[in-house]
């Protein structure tokens, strides 16, 4: 779809520099765009910056609350090889130094020094303005003769600068805020007068502090099923309820004698009991709920053309350009249960194209169209609202997409096989999936070639 008309340069603002901020920046200035990164952090990585600091509600709900841009807890890996992981073309190889993690499914640590790695290599942070909060994103007022001076206005402040209010206008806005922040909860019958204490998931650092306590984890996703094997260590019982699980699910979970799967919570009693559906009761010090998050935009007003509902982002075209405002608004990483570095940058390969006319979009009806089939197509599959943007085994195709729009190569079959095969391994050794991975196989290979690459061209 590359386009006849002539290339024009924008001025650009990206919202977040963790790793869809980055490579938004990167690719947008490749395109001949001006830039200008706003992140609240004092460095970039976004939510693979750990601390130890957590809010001041457990759960994350009071609104005064001190907030806390990090989920990442202290013993967290990654669940894809680091090969599998990396931007096309800055590999995610293993680098010298005395703090960094060579190992395939490396430490956060690892994946932060990374992003550090790749912002310094494209000098991104030049563009980046750090401790500066975006307050609010609007669309630019008219003049007075009724031709608008850019499409967005943003209202940012600098947090050692409290009294300067910024008040700039921007061509087109980038949202890459990510989306580990504001927690979901689940809804538990009896909760208000249960006496035990509950948090998220978000809030989880180390498991010592519940040493020898009951333990309940509410969800069996990435984050529940590592949380509940840290803690196993420590805790006197940890047993974990999932929706997903047949209502007559017990089961001990291998190499643990303190660890049980359960169905979902059935209720919970005002004498500190947890009954679960299979008819199990408890007495639980504990209700951690490791359930996700919302995506939140609160500081974006878009007079309603952009809406979340259920955790459903949209009207989105390609989950990233809402019909109304393209493309002067964009998303990136909306999708979730993909690879992520990869899609986000193919993702904004495409955002810069567009926003320099090398790349033409439908027209908004079509655009419209498009999202209003998918809806019914998800509906008609079952699918609830707020999985609209889990994309699973489908974000090859989705990828492979933006690629093809924007003329380079699709996903690699190696990238595709390792992360079918780690998806798999996990499922058949959840406990040691990422420290028995075969160097001699092919996919390895493979990658190590692309690696081979990429050095020899730095040397």
């Amino acid at each position: 779809m590359a386009s006849s008309t002539s290339i024009k340069s924008r001025h650009v603002a990206v919202i977040g520099a963790g790793a869809a901020g980055l490579v938004a920046a990167r690719e947008l200035r490749r395109e001949g765009h001006s830039v200008v990164v706003f992140e609240r952090q004092k460095e970039v990585g976004g939510t693979w910056i750990y601390t130890d600091h957590v809010e001041s509600d457990p759960l994350s709900v009071n609104p005064t609350r001190l907030v806390v841009h990090s989920s990442v807890y202290d013993s967290l890996r990654t669940n894809l090889p680091r090969e599998c992981m990396g931007f096309r073309d800055f590999p995610f190889a293993i680098r010298s130094g005395e703090s960094r993690d060579p190992r395939r499914f490396p430490s956060h640590g690892e994946v932060l020094a990374y992003l550090q790695d790749f912002s310094k290599e494209f000098g991104i942070e030049e563009l980046i303005r750090f401790e500066t909060t975006v307050v609010r994103v609007s669309p630019a007022a008219k003049t007075d003769g009724g031709e608008r001076i850019g499409n967005w206005r943003i209202e940012s402040t600098e947090k050692e600068k409290k009294s300067h209010h910024r008040d700039e206008i921007y061509d087109a806005v980038v949202v890459c805020n990510g989306h580990y922040i504001e927690p979901r909860l689940a809804e538990i019958p009896g909760i208000s007068s249960w006496p035990g204490e509950e948090m998220h998931s978000h809030n989880y650092r180390l498991p010592q502090p519940f040493k020898d306590q009951v333990v309940v984890l509410i969800g069996n996703s990435s984050s529940g099923d590592d949380i509940s094997r840290d803690i196993a260590g420590f805790a006197k019982e940890v047993h974990v309820a999932s929706w997903s699980n047949p209502a007559d699910t017990y089961i001990k979970q291998t190499g643990h004698n303190n660890l049980w799967m359960h169905s979902m919570i059935e209720r919970v009693l005002e004498n500190g009991s947890v009954v679960f559906q299979n008819g199990k009761t408890i007495l639980a010090h504990v209700i951690m709920h490791c359930t996700g998050y919302k995506y939140d935009f609160s500081f974006l007003d878009t007079n309603g053309s952009v809406t979340v509902d259920d955790n459903r982002v949209g009207p989105l075209y390609k989950h990233i350009f809402p019909p109304a405002l393209a493309p002067s608004l964009s998303f990136v990483g909306i999708p979730c249960k993909v690879i992520p570095f990869p899609m986000f940058e193919l993702q904004s390969k495409w955002i810069a194209g567009v926003l320099s006319g090398l790349i033409k979009l439908p027209s908004v009806d079509d655009m419209l169209m498009e999202i209003k089939n998918l809806y019914a197509t998800l509906e008609g599959e079952g699918v609830p609202k707020r999985y609209t943007h889990s994309l699973g085994i489908n974000h090859f195709e989705y990828n492979d997409w933006f690629a093809s729009e924007y003329g380079c190569s699709g996903t690699e079959e190696w990238r595709k096989e390792m992360f079918l095969t780690s998806f798999m391994r996990k499922m058949e050794h959840p406990e040691t999936y990422r420290d028995e991975w075969e160097d001699h196989h092919h996919l390895v290979a493979q990658a190590y070639q692309d690696f081979s690459l990429y050095i020899s061209t730095k040397i």
